[in-house]
């Protein structure tokens, strides 16, 4: 097996702002960049079209491209009818800043998918969604929502019920594999007509949990939310670590992506541990191996 996928880097993973991150992407061997556009200097509105410009131009002088941005606007996603109009609002300035940058790709959270499809939550966040999806296919571009919250089976029915692929997905196999237990390779072939974006991550499940009580969701109280994100925190429920020190089966893993033609970025994701650098840079490396 011998990969051709692009290999991109969270800039924000490197902890130490967008241009030093930036910079630091092109040192450990990336060939492009995922960027946090939500709030601070990447907020669209603090974006003017000269300043879009001039950071379009200072990341193709790195000799980098942008994989995507990230839109997640955190909360509970689109679960929340009130709050949608003004998110998918957000949402869709994000895209324009993305489009500007030069990347078609904005990766977010929509919520936990639930299981009632005629439930007020599950309505919402169809609205919500099959909105962006007709804006954003009607600029050839995409949101891309990343797996781990529900199973992919669960995932993929939901996204057939809208009309148009403008919101896709971005795989992310740790998360599946630390929240879900749910099996990465299958959830590719599964996922096969909708993935536009991956991230390269690793981890470990100790216990079962309810996704809820790791993302949350509307009306749900956890029993205990303190003990559960200390418990989360201390890796008794999951863990993040460095890549092929987990359970992803990456040779299984590449190889189904390959099976399913995916030519676009695998972007690494580092969101814990205090040697970003070096687990990043061993990641590149440990990508470099397939190809």
């Amino acid at each position: 097996m011998a990969l051709t996928n692009r290999i991109g880097v969270i800039v924000d993973s490197f902890g130490i702002g967008v241009r030093e991150g930036l910079k630091k992407a092109k040192e450990v061997g990336a060939d492009g960049v995922q960027i946090y556009a939500v709030s601070g200097e990447m907020d669209p509105a603090a974006l003017t079209p000269s300043a879009r410009k001039e950071l379009k131009a200072f990341i193709a002088s790195l000799g980098l491209d942008i994989s995507a941005l990230c839109g997640d606007l955190g909360g509970h996603g689109f679960q929340d009818k009130a709050a949608n109009a003004a998110k998918v609002e957000k949402s869709k300035r994000i895209l324009d800043l993305a489009l500007d940058l030069g990347t078609s790709i904005v990766t977010t959270h929509i919520g936990i998918v639930p299981e009632d499809e005629n439930g007020e939550v599950y309505l919402s966040m169809q609205a919500a969604c099959e909105e962006l999806g007709q804006y954003a296919k009607s600029l050839n571009a995409y949101f891309a929502i990343e797996t781990g919250p529900e199973p992919a089976a669960h995932l993929k029915r939901f996204l057939d019920t809208l009309s148009t692929n403008g919101v896709s997905v971005n795989f992310d196999p740790a998360n599946m594999v630390m929240v879900t237990g749910d099996d990465p390779v299958q959830g590719v072939r599964l996922l096969k007509d909708y993935i536009v974006h991956t991230h390269v991550k690793d981890g470990i499940r100790y216990r079962e949990v309810d996704p809820r009580e790791v993302y949350g969701a509307l009306g749900f109280e956890p029993m205990d939310h303190g003990k559960i994100a200390q418990m989360v925190s201390s890796g008794e429920i999951f863990k993040e670590v460095p890549l092929g020190e987990g359970k992803v089966p990456f040779d299984a893993y590449f190889a189904a992506l390959q099976e399913i033609g995916y030519q676009g970025y695998l972007t690494i994701e580092r969101e814990v541990g205090d040697r970003p650098e070096e687990d990043i840079r061993k990641a590149v490396e440990f990508i470099r191996r397939y190809k």
